[in-house]
């Protein structure tokens, strides 16, 4: 049986889903507010000359439902790639139809076939629906390893040479 999705590598000229599937996961995670990204914004980093990340779209009836956006990262310990998961995302009405699985499967196909140690990402601590999702497919919590980021004053300050503070 096909299922009533498809998956398949963003074009340039989905630009405006991918920017409206973006705000609706910024929306989801109660962070509108911070989703400022535009079209422009993401036509280097995604289509230029030189990527730095790649988007799947998941579609029903030709439109789009659901995206993974995702790029490498490098494993000095192994000398081996991994993908980092940015985004993964349902519009809600299509949640439970397996599309978030197939998502996960096709970046987890990609990884596999690109000798990747693994696929990481984040997820926020009350997400509990994702959270479910992502132990029922198998992915373990990192407890070894806090995320730090740097950013706003402090990143210009360090970059500058000088403390911040």
């Amino acid at each position: 049986m096909t299922p009533p999705y498809t998956l398949r590598p963003a074009r340039e000229s989905d630009l405006p889903d991918i920017v409206r599937l973006i705000r609706g996961l910024a929306e989801y995670e109660h962070l509108l507010h911070e989703a400022t990204v535009t079209e422009d914004d993401l036509r280097t980093p995604l289509f230029g000359p030189l990527p730095r990340a790649c988007a799947v779209l998941a579609e029903v009836n030709a439109q789009s439902v659901g995206i993974a956006l995702f790029f490498y990262t490098f494993s000095t310990f192994k000398a081996q790639s991994n993908i980092f998961l940015e985004d993964l995302f349902v519009e809600p009405a299509h949640r439970g139809t397996g599309i978030g699985l197939a998502l996960m499967r096709h970046v987890a196909q990609l990884a596999v076939s690109e000798n990747c140690r693994f696929v990481e990402w984040r997820v926020l601590n009350w997400n509990r629906p994702s959270i479910d999702f992502y132990q029922r497919i198998g992915a373990e919590p990192i407890t070894d390893w806090h995320t730090r980021q740097l950013g706003g004053d402090a990143l210009a300050a360090l970059a500058e040479g000088h403390p911040h503070g």
